[in-house]
């Protein structure tokens, strides 16, 4: 069954993940939809200082917003910073340095930000190739892209439900295409049965983030809840992590600026938020979270086990952190 969705995903992806993709399924969108303000609107944007995290930023700024970008290097968040700054002309952009593979800097990071929030846009994420456990021991990949996107979102709620706009707050978690190729696999979270491979566990874990975003939708109605896929975007990410990938399709690759689109679509458009809670898009359209016969669907109860588990996880590296005190 995984050999008969690599291969169907594959196939849908050189037709809709690629810049031709992009380009055909452009040719539906409504430009107005993005001629909007952001003035008055704080925004927070994980993994901003590089790819697509700062395209979001950078254009969300052009629209007068607030930016809150939560970094992991000093140096590469001030000059991102910087960059912005200059070129949206806009002061109102602000650092913040977290690892987000550390669930307890994060629960503390989210708990001292006391700032009402409109928008969260969870896109850190990281592709480790070699299994690393980090000092909680958890495995790397999922700490980032999985328990601590959990543990930072849970703790923002408020901030979220507080704002004062007359618009639902949103949060928007940056998932993968590659998640299609993927069931939920509650048996081995942490990754530590057979051989290791990182594109697996990525895949894993973007498969975790839908099911979180439908669980969150379920629970906090009076928030606009959506995943996304970006395409197959050329990205520092993509060349580092994946670079036999990037070689072999870096001329079929989605510009950065097309690969932020529907993030920016959803984190600011009004016609966003005529869409039902908690839904799956790629280029500013809904779209199913299962290939056609791939037996990758979960039931109602594992989905509640997990994020029960993702609840016990964080309590667990939380504990830690008041025994160490």
């Amino acid at each position: 069954m995984t050999f008969f969705r690599n291969v169907v995903w594959f196939c849908k992806g050189l037709k809709e993940y690629t810049k031709s993709g992009f380009e055909t399924a452009s040719k539906k969108f409504n430009p107005s939809d993005l001629e909007v303000s952001c003035n008055g609107q704080s925004y927070m944007i994980t993994g901003a200082n590089s790819g697509l995290g700062k395209q979001t930023a950078l254009e969300i700024a052009k629209k007068g917003g607030t930016v809150h970008l939560v970094c992991r290097n000093p140096k590469f968040a001030e000059e991102a910073q910087k960059e912005i700054q200059d070129v949206s002309n806009n002061s109102n952009i602000y650092v913040h340095i977290l690892d987000m593979s550390d669930p307890k800097a994060v629960r503390s990071f989210a708990e001292g930000f006391s700032e009402p929030l409109n928008v969260l846009i969870n896109n850190a994420g990281c592709m480790v190739n070699q299994r690393t456990l980090t000092e909680d021991g958890f495995e790397k990949n999922f700490a980032t892209n999985t328990l601590g996107t959990h543990v930072l979102t849970e703790n923002l709620i408020p901030n979220l439900l507080k704002t004062s706009s007359d618009e639902k707050p949103r949060v928007v978690i940056v998932s993968s295409g590659g998640m299609l190729t993927q069931k939920l696999n509650m048996d081995d979270l942490n990754f530590e049965k057979g051989n290791f491979d990182g594109t697996t566990a990525y895949a894993q874990n973007k498969r975790q983030q839908i099911i979180m975003t439908e669980q969150y939708a379920n629970q906090y109605p009076d928030i606009f809840w959506a995943s996304m896929h970006p395409g197959w975007a050329d990205t520092p990410a993509v060349r580092t992590s994946m670079p036999e990938f990037y070689e072999k399709m870096k001329d079929k690759l989605r510009t950065v600026e097309q690969g932020a689109d529907t993030i920016i679509w959803l984190a600011c458009s009004k016609s966003a938020l005529e869409n039902t809670n908690g839904l799956f898009y790629q280029d500013r359209q809904p779209v199913s979270t299962h290939l056609p016969f791939a037996q990758s669907r979960s039931n109602a109860e594992e989905c509640k086990q997990f994020m029960a588990k993702l609840d016990e996880f964080s309590k667990i590296a939380f504990d830690a952190k008041k025994d160490n005190k």
